[in-house]
């Protein structure tokens, strides 16, 4: 068997063995689909801006001073881990191949960082939609994915948005160019309760939940958090 063909199955082992550690192989920890070793090297994001979740370096719990000079429309971001290592080659899998095995290693990973009031908080739910012709040419709406699993778990509704234009990439674009590019690229069918989570894989530059989340203020949310897996540093995305 050639090297090529070996780290091919032993990718393929690592995220389908039941019963194994998804980055090791080795004994998991009781109900969890990780080994303690594996859990504690994964990219924590554990300083991080408590409104935008960008990582911070010595500042840990400080609003940013991007939030600070112009907040977003949502109030607080959970994003336990930050989109590097391990984590980024589960969400490639999860979102591009439709991974039901990384997807439910990354919905445990964020499940596992909600502490319980965190988790009652929401009244609905809303998970970032793609554009209908790129849903149809991915077959696949990972952040649906993980919101219909999580309302199911918490108790609360899933609240439908619809993206009514297929912007362009936000790369390379600044704060200004981001808002003008996603604005009014989301509608909201219905009216939603007060306080709202929304739901997404990774969380880059923040401009499609800021969209999002004036959207759902506008159908007449007061409060609007965001939970995604990981979070990618602005100096990176």
């Amino acid at each position: 068997m050639s090297t090529l063909s070996e780290n091919w199955v032993d990718k393929a082992l690592r995220y389908a063995l039941p019963g194994r550690c998804a980055f090791c192989l080795g004994a998991t920890d009781p109900g969890q689909p990780w080994c303690t070793g594996c859990f504690a090297e994964l990219p924590w994001n554990l300083a991080a801006c408590p409104r935008c979740g960008e990582p911070q370096y010595g500042a840990a719990g400080r609003v940013c001073g991007a939030c600070l000079s112009r907040p977003p429309a949502f109030d607080r971001t959970h994003a336990p881990l930050c989109y590097a290592g391990e984590v980024l080659g589960l969400v490639q899998r999860f979102k591009f191949h439709a991974s039901p095995r990384a997807g439910t290693v990354l919905l445990a990973l964020l499940e596992s960082a909600l502490p319980e009031t965190v988790r009652a908080w929401p009244e609905a739910m809303v998970a970032v939609p793609l554009h209908p012709q790129r849903a149809r040419q991915r077959g696949f709406d990972q952040a649906e994915w993980l919101a219909r699993r999580l309302v199911r778990r918490l108790g609360c509704p899933l609240k439908r948005a619809v993206r009514v234009r297929d912007t362009r990439s936000q790369r390379g674009l600044d704060r200004t160019a981001r808002r003008r590019n996603l604005s009014e690229a989301f509608r909201i069918g219905g009216v939603l309760p007060r306080r709202v989570v929304l739901v997404d894989d990774v969380m880059t530059t923040g401009g499609t939940l800021d969209a999002l989340a004036r959207a759902c203020r506008q159908a007449g949310a007061e409060a609007v958090e965001v939970w995604v897996v990981a979070r990618t540093p602005l100096d990176r995305g």
